[in-house]
């Protein structure tokens, strides 16, 4: 049953974060366990937020976008605040969720230069990535999308390593350029979209306007003429390539696919531990739900043209991530590059525009978030011990750290897709749903056999890191995890059981998403009947609320001349004074 509050509730989600960080400003900068106190406590109720969310969601509604909200911003430019939240999107809240307080957890004595200012970084991006995972205007996605760059940019170029400029600079531009190709093609489908006068940046206007559009572009381009077709399919055929090419290369960079991919090594050697969390846990699953809600719908036939190339670049990237993790010396690159090859399997699964691929897809990307967040974030205390990267450096340390490893090894086995963890859920699924695809076969078992790549490089740094002899003194030192640390870690070990032993409630949440991202994905392909079709994937949302009206105000009267005495009317002459 719905209540009266649940279209509010993603304000709360969303905005909790910043107003914490608002308050945050009035503490002073030298009370640092204040300040952690502080932004723990506000992460702590952010998640709070996001579980009651959580639990008025209804997997079984036959509504789409639930929670939702929606008010009039900029009417002249059709923009609107408007947010809501599918399956896939309700998950990916939850999961920001959970990671906020774990991140000020790991870095309660990691950081401990300009405190204040790392904190409310922290609070800022949390608004933001929530934000552009509830969006439902398509330009407010953006101001979201546009606004986790700069407390990104913050985390790793002011909290970094030696070369976190580089990084952070090298970060922030490849992002950038990707997003502002994708804002010329956003432009662009809000003219083709309506007409004037019914222009808007609104997700279900952009949808539903171009839906006939797309339908008539698949059947010119099935019949081989597209010269009769009206002049908004004609629009379509030029610039429509054009345009889900330009959303694709910004989603691309942000997942990031091979070969603009370089950005990300760099970012997770320098970041701190917290940056690293987040890059890995949730700001890389913007680019795979950009893919998911805006560039495959809002252009099918263009995603179906480009579906045997991307997929070529998924596999690339899976094959050459576990490639160069066997080639790292460095812990925490052999970490980033392995998120390039998991995340090839995300996309890989989308672009089989099938329903295990698409399904064990979105699975893949909440493994990604738990798994090698988890990875960071256990890498990051033993750095902040050692503050040593290379394998070399270490050696044996399962003697002298028991807990840390037995956590390790757990998260390891995760990442590998052992079974009985979170990851071979996904992992399974994308393959199954590719092998069933219209991709080509050697696709397939290409991907399939990187799985023994990836439990190879996995296994080899375990083996070097943490087994056979002490070889350095300095391990010999190296205290276990204390209260905290494994406070911040064992709800993470939790969803890798949790997510490996029982995924058929969050599978059950993701099935409607997943029904209607391939019924949108194979809308222009001309297998279905239009009419049963064209019901089936229109998106529907809340309408606006009518605009308050005006009152309509009286113009002030001008004041009367001066008329003698002898000229006023009965009653003025009543009322005006006597001369005695």
């Amino acid at each position: 049953m719905t209540s009266v509050y649940d279209s509010r509730i993603l304000n709360l989600v969303i905005f909790s974060p910043l107003f914490f960080a608002a308050l945050l400003v009035f503490l002073p900068k030298t009370e640092k366990g204040q300040i952690r106190a502080f932004t723990f406590v506000g992460m702590l109720l952010n998640l709070a937020t996001c579980a009651w969310a959580w639990a008025r969601f209804l997997p079984t509604s036959p509504v789409e976008y639930q929670l939702e909200y929606r008010m009039r911003w900029i009417d002249e430019l059709g923009l609107s605040y408007h947010v809501g939240v599918d399956g896939l999107a309700m998950t990916l809240v939850l999961l920001t969720g959970i990671l906020g307080p774990l991140v000020v957890l790991a870095s309660w004595t990691y950081v401990d230069e300009r405190v204040k200012e790392f904190h409310l970084a922290l609070l800022v991006l949390q608004t933001a990535m929530l934000g552009a995972v509830c969006a439902l205007d398509v330009l407010l996605f953006y101001v979201f999308f546009e606004a986790m760059l700069i407390p990104m940019y913050l985390l790793i170029g002011v909290w970094g390593a030696e070369e976190r400029q580089m990084a952070a600079t090298k970060f922030f531009l490849y992002t950038l350029v990707g997003s502002l190709l994708m804002l010329v093609a956003l432009l662009a489908a809000y003219f083709l979209a309506a007409p004037p006068g019914a222009r808007s940046f609104d997700y279900a206007t952009l949808y539903n306007g171009l839906m006939s559009l797309n339908r008539e572009v698949a059947a010119c381009t099935a019949a081989g003429d597209c010269a009769s077709v009206s002049a908004g399919a004609q629009a379509m055929v030029r610039w429509g390539p054009l345009m889900f090419l330009a959303f694709a290369l910004a989603f691309a960079i942000k997942v990031p696919m091979f070969p603009v991919h370089t950005w990300l090594p760099d970012a997770h050697v320098q970041a701190p531990v917290a940056g690293s969390m987040i890059l890995a846990g949730v700001m890389l699953k913007m680019g795979t739900f950009g893919f998911w809600r805006f560039a495959v719908p809002l252009f099918p036939v263009a995603a179906r043209q480009y579906q045997v190339p991307i997929g070529i670049l998924a596999v690339i990237g899976i094959v050459y991530g576990a490639l160069m993790c066997l080639a790292q010396k460095d812990i925490k690159k052999l970490i980033a590059y392995s998120s390039v090859s998991h995340l090839g399997y995300c996309m890989l699964g989308m672009f089989a525009f099938t329903g295990e691929g698409a399904t064990g897809s979105a699975y893949q990307m909440l493994n990604h978030g738990v798994s090698t967040g988890a990875l960071f974030l256990l890498f990051g205390f033993l750095y902040e011990r050692r503050h040593a990267r290379l394998m070399s450096d270490y050696g044996g340390i399962a003697k002298v750290m028991p807990v840390f490893t037995a956590f390790f090894l757990v998260v390891t086995f995760s990442s590998i897709a052992v079974p009985g963890t979170n990851g071979f859920v996904g992992e399974f699924l994308v393959l199954l749903g590719t092998f069933k695809s219209n991709l080509p076969m050697w696709i397939a078992v290409a991907a399939t056999t990187c799985v023994i790549l990836g439990a190879a490089y996995m296994l080899w740094m375990v083996q070097k890191v943490f087994f056979g002899t002490v070889t350095h003194q300095e391990n010999l030192g190296l205290r276990d995890l204390n209260a905290r640390e494994v406070l911040a870690a064992v709800p993470l070990l939790v969803l890798i059981a949790v997510m490996g032993l029982r995924p058929q409630p969050v599978l059950d949440l993701l099935n409607p998403a997943t029904e209607r991202f391939l019924a949108r994905a194979n809308y222009a392909s001309g297998k279905a009947d239009p009419g049963s079709e064209d019901a089936r994937v229109r998106v529907r949302v809340r309408s606006l609320p009518p605009k308050a009206a005006v009152a309509e105000v009286t113009p002030p009267q001008p004041l009367p001349r001066f008329m003698p005495a002898g000229r006023l009317t009965p009653t003025a002459a009543a009322l005006a004074p006597q001369t005695p």
